[in-house]
């Protein structure tokens, strides 16, 4: 069996293509795909964003306004989990938290670079396998401050759609 994919569709930017790994994160992936049939993520932001680390979406309209979801137990070895071996590599997705190992909930990192530090501490779950020059886009944007918030892009990029990819 074929491990799902997801597009997602940056305003003004283009779309990615995702390959999500249920092997290694099954219910964060059950989690997302629910959220992504959901239209879930339709109009949010990428609201962080630091070149040479990660972008971060999900929790964000593009006025600030947060959107939450329900949160999920942390599939990584320091919470107990310990099928989940994917290295925090360029291109790949993984689950934002707290400092609560299971506060995961929607929002969603992209690796622009190698970041090992975060192994075994953030629950991995795919990884770019189209449109990876767009993560590099999204990344040289220019950033500011918003309220607590650090590394917000100072023009919003938005998230218009995550959608299956059907084959």
């Amino acid at each position: 069996m074929n491990n799902p994919k997801i597009q997602i569709q940056v305003r003004d930017y283009g779309t990615m293509v995702a390959e999500l790994y249920p092997e290694k994160a099954p219910a964060t992936v059950r989690n997302f795909l629910k959220l992504v049939d959901e239209n879930f993520f339709a109009g949010l932001i990428f609201h962080r964003v630091i070149k040479g680390f990660m972008i971060q979406g999900g929790g964000f309209d593009e006025h600030f306004s947060q959107k939450n979801a329900a949160a999920i137990p942390g599939e990584f070895a320091a919470n107990g989990f310990l099928a989940n071996d994917l290295h925090h590599a360029r291109g790949v997705l993984s689950m934002a938290r707290t400092n609560d190992p299971n506060s995961a909930s929607s929002q969603f990192f992209i690796m622009h670079a190698d970041a090992g530090y975060l192994d075994r501490q953030y629950a991995a779950f795919g990884k770019i396998v189209a449109g990876l020059e767009i993560v590099d886009r999204i990344a040289d944007v220019k950033t500011g401050r918003v309220g607590w918030y650090d590394d917000v892009p100072k023009t919003p990029v938005v998230i218009e759609s995550i959608t299956r990819v059907t084959e």
